[in-house]
């Protein structure tokens, strides 16, 4: 059978001879190839000094997004849950009351939203997924931490701050400077 890779070798079963039994060439070209990796570039990063860059397409931790007037925008669909291979996403639907037309957009919101980002494997399609716009993936790296708890994240932490009464968290948040335009991104 024809191996995807082509990286198999066959295997010589022919006995040792005298030099293959001593080990010596084998272990002077392991010494050789050490050597070699000794004065090539370190890959580790030494982290709070330098920072890591990362591709333009690298997906983080998953935001909730707000409109321009600070309402959610998410509509509690379910198509980011169902398009979740990992089954990271849970939600529940609720429908807006009387008097909170400032907080929702339409009249179904999502009263509870979890992701267990122990399961996610950013993939991007729940991004893709949603028609309103609510859910993207952005440039934060996600923490470390020891407690399975703290993987799982509410609503309440995915949520993006209101642009209305905290302009620049909502600006540092979505990557512009304080000072740009929210709508076009320009000063």
């Amino acid at each position: 059978m024809q191996s995807l890779t082509n990286r198999n070798k066959p295997v010589d079963r022919a006995p040792m001879n005298f030099w293959e039994r001593l080990y010596l060439p084998e272990i002077f070209k392991g010494m050789i190839i050490t050597l070699r990796h000794l004065f090539k570039r370190k890959a580790t990063i030494q982290y709070p000094e330098q920072k890591r860059e990362f591709s333009r397409v690298w997906r983080g931790l998953h935001v909730l997004n707000r409109d321009e007037e600070g309402r959610e925008r998410c509509t509690a669909c379910g198509l980011c849950a169902l398009a979740c291979p990992a089954e990271a996403i849970t939600m529940e639907a609720a429908e807006r009351e009387l008097g909170e037309e400032n907080l929702y957009r339409e009249e179904k919101y999502a009263a509870k939203y979890e992701i267990n980002m122990l399961r996610c494997i950013f993939c991007g399609l729940c991004e893709e997924a949603c028609p309103k716009d609510a859910v993207y993936l952005s440039e934060t790296v996600a923490p470390a931490d020891y407690a399975r708890k703290k993987f799982i994240y509410t609503k309440e932490d995915l949520l993006i701050p209101n642009p209305v009464t905290e302009p620049e968290a909502y600006a540092k948040a979505k990557g512009l400077e304080p000072n740009e335009n929210r709508l076009t991104g320009k000063r």
